[in-house]
């Protein structure tokens, strides 16, 4: 009677599988600890908190072939200009907030959550403010009563009350306004920002 080759037995299998596992879960903390270095504000890709001090607009770059933020000149939110830590414990309130109120229940963030109603991650660029003067002012009154502020652009879909506090509204339109300015390698594709009648 022959023996059983080797790469046959059960044991062989068993250590196969034990390398197997050890070398993926390995592998998987390497990429964690780069993905986080990757997504951390502050980076190349996600700026700074105190980016919402600036001007964002969302641009094709030809040279890239894809849209990309740009980051401007001064353009204040709330006509104050926040330091870091400032910038960051607003825009922590409104990443917070839309957590609390289970926002991704009907939007997407950055392309995750529910496609019911829009997509947010360009929400602060989006033509729907009108114009960049009434753009804040219009984000605060939606989001604390969005019953009366509603535009449906004949959808008939309407956001619900959520009892957001005009606090937690300014922290909402710094976390959307910060979020727009993050390179999301081009997504959302062929989106027309606020400011492509100033161009």
């Amino acid at each position: 009677m022959s023996e059983t080759p080797q790469w046959a037995s059960e044991s062989f299998w068993k250590k196969v599988a034990v390398w197997v596992t050890a070398g993926s879960f390995l592998i998987l903390v390497i990429l964690t600890f780069d993905t986080l270095k990757q997504t951390s504000a502050g980076g190349e890709r996600v700026p700074a908190y105190s980016v919402i001090n600036k001007k964002i607009d969302y641009q094709f770059d030809e040279t890239l072939h894809k849209f990309m933020p740009v980051i401007g000149g001064q353009e204040l939110l709330f006509g104050k200009e926040f330091t870091e830590e400032e910038a960051e414990q607003l825009v922590t309130l409104g990443k917070k907030t839309t957590q609390a109120k289970n926002c991704m229940n009907c939007h997407t963030l950055l392309g995750n959550g529910a496609y019911y109603a829009p997509d947010l991650t360009k929400a602060w660029l989006d033509q729907g403010w009108l114009t960049v003067d009434l753009r804040e002012e219009q984000m605060l009154k939606f989001l604390m009563d969005p019953e009366k502020n509603a535009r449906t652009f004949g959808t008939g879909r309407k956001m619900p009350n959520l009892d957001i506090t005009e606090e937690e509204a300014k922290g909402v339109v710094a976390f959307l306004k910060w979020m727009s300015s993050i390179d999301t390698n081009g997504f959302p594709y062929n989106f027309t920002t606020i400011y492509a009648e100033d161009d």
